[in-house]
């Protein structure tokens, strides 16, 4: 398994290491040991699978008392997948890092806390799985306008299906901190 720092080195990029043959491959998704080694010392609690077609924007979402870490994987499909850093105080507040994840590239990201998540899908259909290291606590949902100007995601397409809940989010500058993680 190789780990990846990208551009807010606090979000990982994961490349599992698959074994390919002309019958498929094999490839371990997750190992405590090997994660814990890799510096991802997180003890996860819940897995989540969403499906979702082309065009389908979830996100930006956190939870603030029930923050959670994430590793997130595309078991089939494309997807862009998104975490912006809203932890009030942070040297890299309000940018934002983006990677493709899909079922041939097998990459995984890594979206510690502090950070809102997104992701776009890219192919007629996906299936996401994620880790999670607190409960889904549905009092405690929050979230960001995915197109907010001043983080500036360049989404591969203006033209998203989004959930009547992600139409109506604020925009990062209208977010009190009491609302955001601290850093």
């Amino acid at each position: 398994m190789e780990v990846i720092d990208l551009s807010i080195p606090d979000v990982k990029l994961i490349k599992p290491r698959a074994f390919s043959d002309e019958r498929g491959f094999f490839l371990q998704s997750y190992h405590e040991q090997q994660y814990r080694e890799a510096g991802i010392n997180v003890s996860f609690v819940q897995d989540n699978r969403s499906r979702s077609s082309r065009g389908v924007l979830r996100g930006l979402h956190y939870q603030l008392e029930h923050a959670q870490d994430k590793l997130v994987s595309v078991v089939r499909g494309k997807v862009f997948d998104v975490a912006v850093d809203i932890r009030h105080g942070s040297p890299t507040f309000g940018k934002w890092v983006a990677e493709i994840l899909s079922d041939d590239n097998h990459l995984q990201m890594f979206v510690p806390k502090g950070f809102a998540h997104g992701f776009c899908i890219l192919s007629d259909e996906a299936d996401l799985s994620y880790k999670c290291s607190d409960f889904y606590t549905p009092g405690d949902e929050h979230g960001l306008f995915w197109s907010d100007p001043e983080i500036g995601i360049k989404w591969p397409s203006k033209e998203v299906r989004l959930s009547e809940k992600d139409q109506h989010l604020p925009l990062l500058a209208d977010i009190h901190p009491k609302y955001l993680p601290g850093y």
